[in-house]
């Protein structure tokens, strides 16, 4: 293979790791909110999404208040712009998307999710109140792993796959969106492998209603 050959190749592979890897150094150098309406029109092309939470409850059913609180910390540590306003009300936008007729939210969180403190104790009060509404909703199926299941596979990051199509994980220095076909099935086999742990419906609410009892305001 001659030199220009080696050269095209090697700019076909940076490519192709730029599109996977999408650094949040480089994403967020003009704030969160563009990230958001990228989100948006993403989330908004789909119609079925698979979902585990491990850290803080899902975007699509979090209160404006624990958006703020979120971008500020992140902005903060992260070092970018403080757009926190503009990207708050993006955020909320995508709510939108569980109104609309045949969409599937399928959700599982770790019940330390619902427990984090990274929120003070009454924005996490009003967040586990709202979580407490959408239980039953008919375009979102939530279930809860509580701390004490036994689990199949290890909890391991949040991750997002989307129509069979992609999926996305987060990580502190970027985001990664994977389309391959072989990744995507994996992603699915281990949140199956995840949502066998949780408790749904009534047992859900149970959940989610114990932990709000614990808190102190």
């Amino acid at each position: 293979m001659g030199q220009p050959a080696v050269f095209d190749e090697l700019r076909a592979r940076l490519k192709g790791f730029e599109s996977h890897i999408r650094s949040w150094r480089r994403l967020l150098a003009a704030g969160h909110a563009p990230v958001q309406e990228t989100w948006n029109a993403l989330v908004d092309e789909s119609r079925t999404l698979y979902v585990w939470d491990d850290h803080v409850a899902n975007g699509l059913l979090r209160t404006a208040d624990c958006v703020r609180s979120l971008f500020t910390s992140h902005a903060g540590l992260r070092r970018s712009p403080q757009d926190t306003e503009n990207a708050v009300r993006a955020r909320m936008k995508r709510q939108e998307w569980l109104y609309q007729p045949g969409k599937r939210l399928n959700l599982v969180m770790w019940e330390a999710a619902l427990r984090s403190r990274v929120f003070v104790p009454e924005v996490l009060a009003a967040q586990l109140d709202g979580l407490l509404g959408v239980v039953g909703m008919d375009t979102v199926h939530l279930g809860i792993v509580p701390l004490d299941a036994p689990l199949r596979v290890p909890a391991g990051n949040g991750f997002w796959v989307l129509d069979d199509r992609l999926v996305t994980v987060e990580d502190w220095h970027a985001e990664l969106w994977l389309d391959d076909a072989e990744t995507i099935t994996l992603y699915r086999r281990a949140w199956d492998a995840l949502a066998e742990s949780a408790v749904y419906g009534p047992d859900a609410q149970h959940l989610i209603a114990c932990v709000r009892r614990s808190i102190r305001l």
